[in-house]
């Protein structure tokens, strides 16, 4: 991978750092256009629905029970799964100020693609660091591993079937939890590659940060 975006010298701490700053700031962007949240909060939203717990709790239930389908696949953690779920939510907190007015539809289309590259963009840097993954993609990753199939088809299946299992337990769906769900499986394949990171390698072992 000589070639890669990964070789700009950026040590991996700092390459998952920016990237899980990257994500937030994208998810503050598509929160701030109101066309729709991603399909794992539209989960956690529906959960919500159907047992009156807080968004939260919902949340870190949903990762709890997605980080035991790790063990059977094999996808080992690290220090950058306990960072994502400590800073990811803050990171979009501190963004939320640098949102913009948006005047019209599609002013806000526009900023929520721009947020949905920000997430794929940090994703692929964040996850090519090789320090672990968050429950998701890291849940992503090891399924693209042990099928072989492309990292796009796994996480665009994944996405639709969060987003319909949520819709279903009475999570709010808009447009741009749709295009969140089609999408983001491509952009994230592209923004790996761009950082020398295939999810089909099992060479993809968990490091010691530096």
């Amino acid at each position: 991978m000589k070639n890669s975006l990964v070789n700009l010298g950026i040590k991996p701490m700092g390459r998952l750092l920016l990237g899980l700053y990257l994500v937030g700031l994208g998810l503050a962007m598509m929160i701030h256009t109101g066309l729709g949240v991603p399909p794992w909060d539209v989960l956690s939203q529906g959960l919500q629905v159907q047992t009156g717990w807080s968004f939260g709790t919902c949340a870190v239930v949903i990762s709890a029970i997605v980080l035991l389908i790790w063990i059977p696949i094999k996808q080992q953690p690290g220090i950058g799964t306990i960072i994502n779920a400590v800073l990811i939510g803050p990171f979009a907190d501190l963004s939320k100020p640098l949102m913009p007015e948006l005047d019209g539809w599609l002013a806000n289309l526009v900023w929520m693609a721009l947020g949905l590259f920000s997430v794929a963009l940090g994703a692929g840097l964040y996850i090519s660091a090789n320090l672990g993954a968050g429950p998701r993609d890291g849940l992503m990753v090891g399924l693209t591993r042990v099928s072989g199939w492309p990292f796009w088809v796994i996480r665009t299946i994944g996405e639709s079937v969060v987003l319909i299992t949520g819709w279903l337990l009475g999570g709010t769906v808009g447009i741009g939890t749709a295009l969140f769900a089609i999408s983001i499986g491509t952009l994230m394949q592209m923004t790996m590659k761009w950082f020398g990171f295939d999810p089909k390698s099992d060479s993809n072992g968990v490091k010691t940060p530096k």
